[in-house]
């Protein structure tokens, strides 16, 4: 054993573990990927793609105490997909296509097969965002993590023409907002959940509610977070959206005003999309308000697009031929004095 070995770091296992992922990053190969897997920097060739005026948009995130879900629960293989799309959602959102991911894994210690794994969901992300896994990083920390514990973030790199770049200047008075369904709670709020859930109530992931249709707590919990990129890539090609925004920590009240200017309210009804049954379910067991709700939870969507009505059949047309569901949720006005960028009704009563 080598002295650094005695250290509790293991660098054959490195070795192993980047045998095992191999196969996994040669699947998310595309257009513009230079060199191979083990070089000391990953390498893209923009030139290839033929870009007038490239903008390039770039995003890193990590996927928060969902970690100690899937730590807990033993199920290392959908974290992955939460890292990618985390960071691939918010490059759609300024208008941009997706073209390399780098991932970062810090652990205790490094189980070659668990990494493997974790990687293998990484890749998967990658492939449904058509962007390559162009290299990432390993680290063995021992006196920092435990031995079974691990922190995973990613960095994000996309591409626009400067002229299609999204901003809050484009969308405007009288556009429709269009929201596309969320599979469940993404990557957010998962303090609160686990506060509701272990603390509070001492359930077990195994667990399995009636409210939730027959998953259980584990299942429900670690659904991986969907990547938009191949049903709204096309729309932005043909240029038909106006603003995009994901819905992140904070839900709608933090994240959808962040896609139009300070003179637009953006006025939503409630009663028109549909909600997974883990926010109801969280709502009761936690007692929260719908105000909590809406202020820490995605609440069904994932991503809202603003469509100018003139491209609203078109661009219903084209999420329909990708079988995207979507919801037409409400519109932009201009925004009266002194009231808030959002407004939500329901039910005859507003949350602002």
């Amino acid at each position: 054993m080598s002295r650094y070995q005695e250290a509790g770091v293991d660098v054959t296992a490195g070795y192993e573990m980047v045998d095992q992922i191999k196969a996994d990053v040669a699947k998310t190969k595309r257009p513009g990927v230079l060199g191979a897997l083990g070089s000391f920097g990953g390498l893209f060739d923009l030139g290839s793609l033929n870009y007038k005026h490239p903008v390039l948009v770039s995003g890193t995130d990590g996927v928060g105490t969902k970690l100690l879900i899937a730590q807990k629960a033993a199920k290392h293989t959908t974290i992955g997909i939460d890292c990618v799309a985390m960071c691939v959602n918010d490059i759609l959102a300024q208008g941009a296509e997706p073209l390399y991911f780098l991932d970062y894994i810090a652990t205790g210690k490094n189980l070659p097969q668990k990494m493997a794994q974790i990687v293998s969901g990484v890749a998967t992300g990658c492939k449904e965002a058509n962007a390559a896994l162009l290299g990432g990083e390993t680290a063995e920390m021992p006196d920092m993590y435990a031995s079974d514990e691990y922190d995973l973030a990613g960095f994000a790199v996309g591409v626009v023409e400067k002229d299609q770049l999204l901003d809050e200047t484009k969308p405007k008075a009288g556009m429709v907002l269009l929201g596309l369904p969320s599979s469940g709670l993404h990557s957010n709020g998962y303090s609160l959940v686990r506060q509701i859930l272990f603390k509070d109530h001492k359930l077990a992931l195994t667990e399995t509610p009636a409210e939730l249709g027959g998953q259980n707590l584990a299942e429900a919990l670690l659904e991986p977070t969907r990547i938009y990129v191949k049903a709204v890539l096309p729309l932005l090609k043909k240029g038909l959206v106006a603003g995009i925004s994901h819905i992140t920590g904070g839900g709608l009240y933090e994240n959808l005003p962040r896609m139009y200017a300070d003179d637009l309210q953006a006025q939503l009804d409630y009663t028109t999309w549909e909600k997974p049954a883990i926010f109801d379910y969280l709502a009761q067991m936690g007692g929260l308000t719908l105000q909590d709700s809406l202020e820490t939870f995605n609440m069904g969507l994932g991503l809202v697009l603003a469509i100018a009505p003139a491209d609203l059949a078109e661009v219903k047309a084209l999420l329909t031929a990708q079988n995207e569901r979507y919801f037409e949720i409400g519109k932009l006005v201009a925004r009266p004095a002194d009231e808030a960028k959002l407004i939500i009704d329901k039910v005859g009563e507003k949350c602002e």
